[in-house]
C-alpha cells in the first residue's frame, strides 16, 4: 500500500440498525475496490471485517473493524461498526476519528430504532452523512414509504441523489440525479446510460431542488441562480459537497451490497463528497497543566497522534489503531508518551485490514494505522513529538449500567481470571471490572447482557477461562434509628496480670458515617484508653447485628466508666466497647439502608406512561422530566435492588429504543417489610 498525503485520505464510519447490511457493504467496497479478490458472506463466517470467533458464531458485528480500501488515487479508511446499542464504546471511540459517515437502512424496513440512535450520534458530532438505503433486491420493499420515515424520523434535509430502477431481482442500478444518467449495473462493473423515461420528470424535479440548495451556498452562486444563469458542473459539485460538509444536505442513495449493485457509486460518493481531514481542528492540553492547546490535521505540523482503540492478540500481544492528528509517524521514531512520560520507539507500522496486517513506512497526518508490541500504550493515550507535547481530548465513555457476578467454574483458573479481564479491559473502556469485599463477589459492569456476555465469551475463547454467572449481590448498610446507653465491662482474671475496663456509651443517629466523642469527667476512664474504645466501635460496626452489613450513621459518645491502674489496658477497653453497643441494641432499633440511586431514562414520548408506572412499582420517586423533540427524559430515584436487570426490562417496555444511566446517590431505610427478607436471604 502506496504513502497517501492528508487531502487524499477519507476516514468513513459505517453506521446503522443490527442486520441492515453495514458488514456485506465493507466487503463489497473491498471486493469492488480491488482490496481483495473473493467476497466472503456473514452466513459463510469468512467476511474479512467479523473475523473473531464470536462474531462467526452471532453472525453480527461485536468490535469495530478497519477495512481501507484504495480507490481513484485515494484511500478510503472505512471503519465498520457494531450495529447494537450496547457496543456504544466502539461507536464513540470510532466516531472520534472519522470524517464522514454512511448510515445504512434495511430497505425492507426503513428507519429503525437504532438508526435513530446513531443517527442521534452523528448529529451530536455534526459529521457529514450519506443515507444509504441498502437491500433494494428484496422484497416487499415500500420505497416511497422508507423516504418518507428517513424525512420525518431523521431530517427533513435529507435528499434523493438516486432513484432505484427496477425492484426486487429486477433492481438493476439507479437514475443519478446530479449527472442525469441511469447507473445500471452488469454483476461486475457499472455502466452509464440514458435515463428511463418514466423518471426524467422526478430526477429533474429534484435537480432543481439540489441547485437551490448548491445556490444557497453561497451569495455568489444565489445571485447566479435567481438571474437565471447557468451554473457550471464544478460550481454544482463544489456547492453540494459544501452543503454535504456543513450539513445542510443528507445524499440518499441506494445499493443492494451483496451483488455489488450501487457499491462503485458510493466509493466514488466518499471521495467526492466527503471530507478530507485536512484542517480539522482537534483540542487538547498541555501535559500537567490546563493550558489548552489545539492541534490542525496537517503532514507540517509536530507529530501528534490518538490511540481509538486496542484489541489483544494471544500472540501478538496489544495492537493499537492510531488517527495521526498532525506531522507524520514513521518506522524507527522516538514518540513521546506524556501521560506516561515515556519515549519509546516504533518498532513497526501497518494499515490494518480485518486481521491482515499491511506493512507501512509512514503514516501521514489524517490517516490511520496501527503499531503493535509497544507494551506501554493503549486505548485514550497520546503520543506525540517530546518537543511539543499535546494530551488530546479522550473519548468519555457511559459507565455501566448493569453488572453480573462471576466464578470460575475451575477453581484452578482463580487467578487467571483477573489478568484475563484486566487484558480485556484495555479493549474496552465501558467495561468495568471489580472485586466487592463486602460480598466477596467478582463483579462484571457493561452497557447490556449481549455486552457482558460477548467479554466473557471472549475471554473463555482467548485465555480458556470459562466462569459462571450469578446474580449480583445488592450492598446493604445498617443503621440504628433510636437513641439509647450501653453499658459494657470486661473483665478478666487467670493468674498474673488480668483484663479490665468499664465503659458506658450513648448511641443516637447521625447524618455521618461514625461520629466518636467523650464527656469524661474526673478520669473516670483515662484519656490513653480513648483511642482503644474508638477502635473498639469502628471494629464493631464493620458487622452489623441483623444481616452482618456495616453500621453506618452513629454517633456513639463516652460519657463514664471505670478502669483498674493494672490491669487495665487497650484490648479491655476495645472488647469493652463492643459490649456495651451490642448491650444497647434493644434501645437503638437498628434496621437496614439500601442503596438509592439516580437514574435517567431517555424514551420517547408514547412510552413514558408505561415508564412512569413501572419507575413507581420499582418502588422509585421521579424527580422530573424534560421533554425535546419527541424524546423524553425522565429522572428518577429507585433502590438498587429493583433495577439490576433494569437494562433489559427498560429494552423490552421501549421496542429496545429506551437507554438510561445511572449514579448512586446515598443509603435509604428500608420499608419495614422487606427487611426481614433481607435477613433470611444474607445469613444464608
Amino acid at each position: 500500500m502506496k504513502e497517501y498525503k492528508t487531502s487524499e485520505v477519507r476516514n468513513v464510519a459505517i453506521l446503522g440498525h443490527l442486520g441492515s447490511g453495514k458488514t456485506s457493504f465493507g466487503e463489497a467496497a473491498l471486493f469492488v475496490g480491488g482490496a481483495i479478490d473473493k467476497k466472503g458472506e456473514v452466513e459463510k463466517k469468512n467476511t474479512v471485517g467479523d473475523y473473531s470467533v464470536e462474531e462467526q458464531n452471532r453472525q453480527t458485528t461485536l468490535s469495530s473493524a478497519l477495512l481501507p480500501v484504495e480507490w481513484k488515487d485515494h484511500k478510503i479508511n472505512i471503519l465498520d461498526t457494531p450495529g447494537s446499542e450496547e457496543f456504544i464504546g466502539e461507536l464513540a471511540n470510532v466516531l472520534a476519528v472519522v470524517d464522514g459517515a454512511i448510515l445504512l437502512l434495511d430497505a425492507t424496513k426503513g428507519v429503525e430504532v437504532g438508526t435513530e440512535r446513531v443517527w442521534e450520534e452523528l448529529q451530536k458530532r455534526n459529521i457529514p452523512t450519506i443515507i444509504l438505503i441498502n437491500k433494494m433486491d428484496k422484497e416487499n420493499i415500500k420505497y416511497e414509504n422508507v423516504l418518507e420515515s428517513i424525512k420525518t424520523k431523521l431530517t427533513p434535509r435529507a435528499v434523493e441523489f438516486s432513484f432505484p430502477i427496477g425492484a426486487q431481482d429486477d433492481f438493476r442500478g439507479y437514475a443519478g440525479v446530479v449527472d442525469k444518467l441511469a447507473h445500471i449495473y452488469d454483476g461486475t462493473r457499472c455502466n452509464e446510460e440514458p435515463l428511463p423515461a418514466d423518471v426524467l420528470d422526478k430526477v429533474e424535479e429534484v435537480y432543481n431542488q439540489l441547485l437551490e440548495s448548491v445556490a444557497e451556498t453561497s451569495e455568489e452562486l444565489l445571485e447566479k441562480y435567481f438571474s437565471g444563469e447557468e451554473l457550471t458542473q464544478e460550481e454544482i459539485m463544489g456547492g453540494l459537497s459544501q452543503a454535504i460538509r456543513e450539513g445542510d444536505l443528507y445524499p440518499i442513495m441506494v445499493a443492494a451490497s451483496t451483488k455489488n449493485i450501487g457499491v462503485e457509486s458510493m466509493l466514488n460518493m466518499m471521495v467526492k463528497f466527503l471530507p478530507s481531514p485536512e484542517n480539522k481542528e482537534y483540542k487538547g492540553v498541555k501535559p500537567k497543566t490546563t493550558e489548552e492547546l489545539t492541534r490542525t490535521v496537517n503532514m507540517d505540523g509536530p507529530v501528534a497522534a490518538y490511540i481509538f482503540k486496542t484489541t489483544i492478540d494471544p500472540f501478538v500481544g496489544s495492537i493499537n489503531f492510531f488517527k495521526v492528528i498532525s506531522g507524520s509517524v514513521k518506522v524507527g521514531q522516538d514518540i513521546y508518551i506524556p501521560e506516561l512520560d515515556k519515549t519509546v520507539k516504533v518498532p513497526q507500522l501497518f494499515a490494518l485490514r480485518g486481521k491482515t496486517q499491511i506493512p507501512l513506512n509512514t503514516i501521514n497526518a489524517g490517516d490511520i494505522g496501527a503499531v503493535a508490541k509497544v507494551d506501554e500504550l493503549h486505548n485514550s493515550l497520546t503520543f506525540c513529538d517530546k518537543k511539543e507535547p499535546i494530551i488530546l481530548t479522550k473519548v468519555e465513555h457511559p459507565t455501566p449500567i448493569i453488572y453480573v457476578a462471576i466464578q470460575p467454574k475451575n477453581k484452578q483458573d482463580e487467578d487467571k481470571i483477573s489478568s484475563s479481564l484486566a487484558r480485556l479491559r484495555n479493549e474496552d473502556e465501558t467495561l468495568e471490572i471489580r472485586r466487592n469485599p463486602e460480598t466477596a463477589q467478582l463483579l462484571v459492569g457493561g452497557q447490556g447482557l449481549t455486552h457482558i456476555g460477548y467479554v466473557l465469551e471472549k475471554m473463555k475463547n482467548m485465555f480458556k477461562v470459562d466462569v459462571d454467572i450469578l446474580d449480583q449481590k445488592i450492598v446493604y448498610r445498617e443503621t440504628i434509628r433510636s437513641k439509647g446507653e450501653g453499658h459494657g465491662r470486661h473483665k478478666k482474671q487467670s493468674g498474673g496480670a488480668g483484663q479490665f475496663g468499664e465503659v458506658f456509651i450513648r448511641f443516637e443517629p447521625c447524618a455521618e458515617d461514625f461520629i466518636f466523642q467523650e464527656e469524661i469527667v474526673g478520669g473516670a476512664v483515662p484519656k490513653n484508653y480513648f483511642p482503644a474504645v474508638e477502635k473498639g466501635l469502628i471494629e464493631t460496626m464493620e458487622k452489623g447485628p441483623l444481616a452482618g452489613f456495616p453500621v453506618i450513621g452513629v454517633k456513639a459518645t463516652l460519657f463514664d466508666g471505670s478502669y483498674h491502674p493494672v490491669d487495665s489496658n487497650e484490648i479491655s477497653f476495645k472488647l469493652a466497647a463492643n459490649l456495651a453497643f451490642r448491650n444497647a441494641l434493644d434501645k437503638l432499633r437498628p434496621t437496614i439502608l439500601e442503596p438509592i440511586y439516580e437514574i435517567q431514562v431517555i424514551v420517547k414520548d408514547e412510552f413514558v406512561g408505561d415508564i412512569m408506572g413501572d419507575i413507581t412499582k420499582r418502588r422509585g420517586r421521579v424527580l422530573g422530566m424534560d421533554q425535546k423533540d419527541g424524546i423524553q427524559l425522565i429522572v428518577a430515584e429507585v433502590p438498587e435492588a429493583e433495577i439490576v436487570k433494569y437494562a433489559v426490562d427498560l429494552k423490552a417496555m421501549t421496542q429496545a429504543s429506551g437507554r438510561f444511566s445511572r449514579r448512586f446517590l446515598r443509603y435509604e431505610e428500608v420499608p419495614e417489610h422487606l427487611v426481614s427478607k433481607i435477613i433470611e436471604e444474607y445469613k444464608k
